[in-house]
């Protein structure tokens, strides 16, 4: 089996504490954060698909979780995608590669059973900014989301998928039951984890490290994981393209550091 390793696109993770084989890849990431045109991402993918195709892979701030997208090429066979995530990543608008909609290219894999996001904290999920995720795939059952709805009315803790901090494990135990021997990719983006826990360039989650233990731990004991990834921790911002950081600027939170 091949090792993990760390994907450095911009040192988010110096002095990380598991001593993996790091492989550079720093002249990528101002060309790849938040967002990339389809044939950039063709030829990232082309150089380091070896690299992308490890079981596990540590990589940098969440602007580039959508390359879990493209390790998810390389899985064989029937595969479920769970993801931690502050975000849902469901946005069907442009730009096609980008950390906000990088599920719907996962969607778009034949090996890609399911889609299951857990821990959205942010206003994405609700009325009016939810017409503009991939509602289409939420109706026909292969994307579900699961959003925190502790600080909405009353009548929002109806909506499908919602979730509440007495409630998600119950939740998160029957569908892990649900899931029973099927293959598990898992993606955790560490803006899913409470602020206290991590410092990431997003708004943070409610889930602590011990939640993610136990939810790990749930998966592990009812279903068969397959390779996983992890992303999110802050680094400074760098961008190749002005139109690149516009966008990235504008959709970004103001983080005030701790």
């Amino acid at each position: 089996m091949e090792h993990p390793k760390h994907l450095n696109l911009d040192d988010a993770w110096r002095n990380e504490p598991f001593a993996l084989p790091v492989v550079d890849a720093r002249a990528w990431g101002p060309q790849l954060r938040f967002s990339a045109p389809p044939r950039l991402i063709e030829r990232f993918y082309h150089e380091h698909e070896a690299n992308l195709a490890v079981p596990f892979l540590l990589y940098g701030s969440g602007d580039f979780h959508y390359l879990t997208a493209l390790r998810l090429r390389r899985i064989a066979g029937s595969v479920v995608l769970v993801s931690f995530d502050n975000h849902p990543d469901w946005d069907v608008r442009p730009p096609k590669w980008g950390c906000g909609g990088w599920i719907n290219r996962a969607l778009e894999l034949p090996q890609i059973k399911h889609v299951a996001v857990w821990g959205c904290g942010n206003f994405e999920c609700w009325w009016p900014h939810q017409i503009f995720g991939n509602r289409r795939a939420e109706r026909a059952g292969v994307l579900e989301v699961h959003p925190w709805a502790d600080d909405r009315p009353v009548k929002d803790r109806q909506r499908k998928g919602a979730i509440l901090g007495e409630n998600w494990r119950d939740l998160f135990e029957r569908f892990s039951k649900g899931l029973a021997n099927e293959n598990i990719y898992v993606t955790i983006d560490l803006d899913c984890l409470c602020i206290e826990e991590a410092v990431t360039n997003w708004e943070s989650g409610r889930f602590s490290v011990a939640d993610l233990q136990w939810a790990l731990g749930m998966l592990r004991e009812f279903c068969q994981i397959i390779g996983g990834d992890i992303c999110g921790a802050y680094s400074v911002t760098k961008y190749a393209r002005r139109k690149q950081r516009f966008a990235a600027e504008f959709d970004h939170p103001k983080i005030r550091l701790p």
